[in-house]
């Protein structure tokens, strides 16, 4: 009547973000009001069905040609081509860490039990579980799912708080090695707390300068402004720290290896997984939509962090002898590849769709490599749990040879050896990059060539250790007292045999899952 128009939300753009937040909040209200005998065979359905149906609302939406060319919920989250496509793969990738996370004997019966104590062993004896771990893992996936799409600065921090804050608590709640596990949700927490500080005030930074924290709004600011500004310049090197902690770039990658090795097994794969996949998409967007005018006062500085990050990766991987670690500098490792990528992308848009359709590719190939080597690692186990130290592996080609072929060639996938699909997935980021080069024509150009010289001599690095559990494995003795391998339950091998399936096929016909990535990058990220 006064002239005012009200928002309007799209609700069907956003229907797979709303369903997995409101099985999120129905997974609450059942950890307060249903029996404790009745939750987990309310929570597993409720969980699985939820992350099912919000993947096929996600391909309902691109087979209608749905994808939208302007920024949903008020211009705050940005439902384009890429969002699509990293909400598919994080939601199969969280469904496969699900499908783990129900196998019994991962999580402690108690939390608040001293372990060793009789108050534990009580709850153990009388079958006690955390089923709260299903909304903790609905809520942490939702907040990946926001955290890539975000359109807004304010949106992502707190996209990046309800990612993160589950996840913290997910890791302290290990059955074995509960002080270890302890340990990695505390350091996780303190060090995630700082990241978070260092991208609020960063935020708060581009905030004085141009004056709104919306990504196209901060772009166009700068196209007006003066680039050397210093609240730009500080607020730009903050978001930045508080962005690459979460995909473990060097040197904000020392929370990983210790993370990692604390926390449950299948929450680990759902962090090295889901919220890499989710940190990369929302580094791209930060610094393609917002940052893309500023690409020459930061790209010297990401080409150190991607250099080193591959490094630190491949050369400290060598000295690990916990396997959950050695994966753990392996995905620094691979964090840095994709930064190669990153760079590549800040061509004309018409030649950078193929360096965003690179780093889809490597984050869809890397993600299933990535939660199918973890679920071979909750079926090796000594008494005390999974077996983690290297040596406990050595002679298991014999006593287990299915599945010591089958973790042999997911290690291949992550050297990048051909016929599998991570070989594909860095020549397409290092193509990318080759050819960004080219295109620039200048000094830039002969930077990016090096810098994948850089990452080919880390590849020939890595690819040591990864030979290296592939020969103690077939090629050592097994001890008398060695590990026992565990029969997978029907989730875990369903989680085995598809990432043996997508590693093999896209390993032998890669150009399906490139042309969904091309379709995907097509668009580019909206503006």
């Amino acid at each position: 009547m006064n002239g005012f128009e009200a928002p309007t939300i799209e609700y069907g753009q956003l229907a797979p973000l709303l369903l997995v937040f409101g099985a999120a909040c129905i997974g609450v209200l059942v950890e307060a009001f249903a029996p404790r005998y009745l939750r987990k065979s309310i929570h597993v359905p409720l969980t699985l069905l939820s992350m099912v149906g919000a993947f096929a609302l996600v391909i309902v939406q691109v087979a209608r040609g749905g994808v939208p060319a302007t920024a949903s919920a008020m211009g705050a989250v940005a439902v384009d081509g890429p969002a699509l496509f990293i909400w598919g793969v994080i939601l199969v990738l969280s469904l496969g860490a699900v499908l783990m996370i129900n196998d019994d004997g991962h999580f402690v019966a108690s939390a608040a039990a001293v372990p060793g104590s009789a108050e534990e062993e009580e709850a153990e004896s009388s079958g006690g579980a955390h089923t709260e771990v299903y909304p903790l893992v609905l809520f942490a996936v939702g907040g990946m799912l926001l955290f890539a799409a975000s359109h807004d600065l304010l949106i992502m921090f707190v996209a990046l708080e309800v990612m993160s804050l589950p996840l913290y608590l997910l890791c302290g709640l290990a059955r074995r090695r509960r002080l270890l596990s302890q340990e990695a949700s505390l350091k996780y927490f303190l060090l995630g707390a700082f990241s978070s500080a260092f991208f609020l005030y960063g935020m708060a930074m581009v905030y004085g300068y141009a004056g709104t924290v919306s990504l196209p709004g901060i772009s166009q600011a700068m196209a007006t402004g003066a680039l050397m500004d210093p609240l730009l310049l500080l607020g730009f090197a903050l978001l930045g720290v508080g962005l690459l902690f979460k995909i473990g770039a060097a040197p904000f990658h020392a929370w990983k290896p210790d993370v990692y090795q604390g926390a449950p097994t299948p929450v680990t794969a759902l962090m090295a997984s889901g919220t890499l996949v989710a940190a990369m998409g929302a580094v791209l967007r930060v610094f393609w939509v917002a940052l893309g005018n500023l690409d020459w006062d930061w790209r010297p500085v990401m080409w150190v962090v991607a250099a080193l990050t591959m490094i630190v990766g491949a050369i400290l991987a060598i000295t690990q002898t916990d396997i959950k670690r050695m994966l753990a500098y392996s995905s620094i490792a691979h964090a840095g590849f994709l930064l190669i990528g990153v760079m590549a992308t800040f061509e004309a848009a018409e030649k950078n769709a193929g360096s965003l359709s690179a780093i889809l590719f490597y984050l869809l190939v890397y993600g299933f490599t990535t939660v199918g080597a973890f679920a071979v690692v909750t079926m090796v186990r000594d008494p005390g749990g999974e077996a983690g130290h290297l040596s406990r592996w050595a002679g298991l080609g014999k006593r287990s040879p299915l599945l010591a072929g089958v973790f042999a060639f997911f290690l291949l996938a992550f050297a990048g050896i051909p016929l599998t699909s991570g070989f594909f997935g860095k020549y397409a980021v290092f193509a990318a990059a080759v050819d960004s080069g080219a295109q620039t024509g200048d000094s830039m150009g002969a930077w990016m060539t090096g810098l994948v010289v850089v990452g080919v001599i880390a590849s020939a690095i890595a690819a040591f250790f990864y030979v290296r559990v592939i020969v103690l494995m077939f090629f050592s003795e097994p001890a008398a007292d060695g590990p026992t391998v565990v029969a997978p339950s029907m989730g875990t091998a369903v989680v085995i045999g598809v990432a043996l399936l997508v590693t093999v096929g896209v390993g032998l016909f890669p150009q399906p899952a490139l042309d969904i990535a091309n379709q995907a990058a097509s668009g580019l990220f909206i503006r």
